[in-house]
C-alpha cells in the first residue's frame, strides 16, 4: 500500500519577544535570553510570502546621494501632534500606537481621521475589535462623521489590502494589528508569525503606495506592546499613549521616530467630546502646584527637543510597619532606593524609620537620570519640613558619592524654566552656561543651603 502524505501539521516554537524560531520547546530563548517566552505555532511552508525586487539595487558613494527636499508632510489637523511628529506625517510612514485599554487610542485616531477627511483625503478605518456601529456611535459623539471616512469591519489581511488598493485611500488606520490575520498562515491572529506577517505586508504596501498607515497595538499586563519586538523594528514610528484612568489628561509619547526626534510629547485633555490638545503642557501640569508646602519641586522634563515642566512631590512620614515603605509613581522604584541611600550616607539623615512616597504629578513616567536631583530635594524638603521656593527648579544626576553630574538638553531646560518666570535653577556645577539665575552645585550637601 502506497504511503500517503502525512496530514500532520508542521509546528515550530517561536519566541514571543524577539521572534526567533526553534525546533523544540525550551524554557529560555537562546537569542534574547527571555524565560518562558517560547510558544508553539503552526506553519505552512508552502504559502510563505515571497518578496521580489522590481529592479536590481545599485551601489553608490554616500557623497553622491543628495538630500530630498520635495517630501511634503501631511498635517493631522492637530498642531501639537504635528510638532511631535516632526512637522506632520510623511507619505508612506507607518506608525504604531499602543496604550492601555480605554485610554483613548481609538478616539484620538478617529479625530485624526476626521481632520484628514476635512482636507479632502479618503480615509480607511479598519476595525477588528469593534463593529461598524460602535465606531459610528463614537464618531457621532465626538463629531467625527464625514463621507470621506470609510469603515471596514474585517480582520482578514488580504481583504484589507484589496480594499486599500480598490478604494485608493490616502490614510489608513488598523485597529488593532493583533486582530488581523493572513489566510496564508495557519496560526491564529495575534501570534508571533501573524503579527510579523501582517505588519510586514502593511508596511510594504504603505511604502509602495506612499500612504501613511497607523497600526494600533495591544499591550501586555506589564504595559509592553504585545507581540514580537520585530514589530517595533519594522515600523517607522512607535508612540505610547499614557495616562491615569482617574484623570482627564493623556500623554502621547513618541519612543521611536525615523522622521523626527524621539521622546517628543503631545498632551491631550479627555472630554465628553473627545480629546482636546493642550498646547502649553507646562502650564497644565503646574496649574495646581501647592504654595509654601514642603516636598514639592519643579523639574524640567525632556526626552526630546521640547521640555515640559512637571511637579515632583515627596511625602516622608514615620512608619508604623517593621519595614518602611518605599513607593514611587512616575519614577523607577530602584532609583528611589539608591537616592534614599545617598541621602542617608552623605547627609547623615536617618530615613530607615520613615515611609517615603514619590509621585510625578500628571502621570508622566520619567526614566531620565536628570530627575535624581529634584527627587532628592523633594525628599529632603518633606523630611526637614522646609518648603522649596516657588520660583526654583532643579535637574541633575546623582552619583553614588553624592556628586551632581551633568545631563543633556541643559540650555533647553533653562529656557523653558525662564519662560514661566522661574528665577532660580539648580544645575550641575560642570555646566558651562553662565547666568546669574543659575545655582551651580557640586554635591548634594549644597542643597541644604538652598532649603534654609
Amino acid at each position: 500500500m502506497a504511503k500517503g502524505k502525512s496530514s500532520k501539521k508542521k509546528t515550530v516554537f517561536v519566541c514571543s519577544e524577539c521572534g526567533a524560531t526553534f525546533p523544540r520547546w525550551t524554557g529560555k530563548c537562546n537569542v534574547c535570553g527571555t524565560w518562558g517566552s517560547i510558544v508553539e505555532e503552526t506553519v505552512s511552508p508552502a504559502t510563505k510570502t515571497q518578496f521580489r525586487l522590481e529592479h536590481s539595487p545599485q551601489v553608490k558613494p554616500i557623497t553622491s546621494i543628495k538630500e530630498s527636499t520635495d517630501v511634503k508632510r501631511i498635517t493631522t489637523g492637530i498642531e501639537s501632534l504635528d510638532e511631535a511628529l516632526g512637522g506632520g506625517l510623511v507619505p508612506g510612514q507607518v506608525i504604531l500606537i499602543s496604550g492601555e485599554p480605554g485610554i483613548g487610542k481609538s478616539t484620538l485616531l478617529l479625530q485624526i481621521a476626521s481632520q484628514m477627511a476635512k482636507q479632502g483625503k479618503k480615509v480607511l478605518y479598519v476595525t477588528g475589535e469593534e463593529s461598524s456601529t460602535q465606531v459610528y456611535l463614537r464618531g457621532k459623539r465626538i463629531g467625527a462623521l464625514d463621507e470621506n471616512i470609510l469603515i471596514l469591519a474585517d480582520t482578514v489581511l488580504e481583504n484589507i489590502i484589496e480594499t486599500i488598493k480598490k478604494e485608493k485611500t490616502e490614510f489608513v488606520i488598523v485597529d488593532s494589528v493583533q486582530t488581523v490575520y493572513s489566510e496564508q498562515l495557519e496560526s491564529i491572529a495575534g501570534s508571533v508569525s501573524q503579527v510579523r506577517e501582517v505588519s510586514g505586508r502593511l508596511t510594504e504596501l504603505g511604502k509602495q503606495l506612499s500612504i501613511p498607515i497607523v497600526l494600533v497595538g495591544q499591550v501586555t499586563k506589564e504595559g509592553n506592546i504585545a507581540g514580537p519586538k520585530v514589530l517595533e523594528h519594522i515600523v517607522d514610528t512607535v508612540a505610547n499613549f499614557e495616562g491615569e484612568r482617574g484623570h482627564a489628561y493623556r500623554v502621547l509619547k513618541f519612543i521611536k521616530n525615523r522622521f523626527g526626534a524621539a521622546g517628543e510629547l503631545a498632551v491631550f485633555n479627555m472630554t465628553s467630546k473627545g480629546l482636546e490638545e493642550i498646547k502649553d503642557p507646562s502650564s497644565f501640569f503646574l496649574a495646581e502646584k501647592p504654595v509654601g508646602k514642603p516636598g514639592s519641586v519643579i523639574f524640567p522634563f525632556t526626552e526630546g527637543s521640547k521640555p515640559v515642566l512637571v511637579e515632583i512631590q515627596a511625602l516622608v512620614s514615620k512608619t508604623v510597619y517593621a519595614v518602611p515603605q518605599r513607593k514611587a509613581q512616575g519614577v523607577d522604584i530602584n532609583r528611589l532606593a539608591i537616592i534614599t541611600a545617598i541621602l542617608e550616607k552623605e547627609l547623615n539623615i536617618f530615613l530607615k524609620d520613615k515611609d517615603i512616597f514619590v509621585n510625578v504629578v500628571g502621570g508622566i513616567n520619567i526614566k531620565e537620570p536628570a530627575a535624581d536631583l529634584p527627587v532628592a530635594m523633594a525628599i529632603l524638603s518633606s523630611a526637614l519640613e522646609k518648603p522649596i521656593p516657588q520660583d526654583l527648579a532643579a535637574f541633575g544626576e546623582l552619583g553614588l558619592t553624592g556628586e551632581v553630574r551633568s545631563v543633556y538638553y541643559t540650555d533647553l531646560r533653562i529656557k523653558e524654566c525662564k519662560k514661566f518666570g522661574i528665577n532660580k535653577i539648580l544645575i550641575p556645577y560642570s555646566t558651562d552656561i553662565n547666568d546669574p539665575s543659575l545655582i551651580k552645585i557640586k554635591h548634594i550637601k549644597e542643597v541644604l543651603d538652598v532649603l534654609k
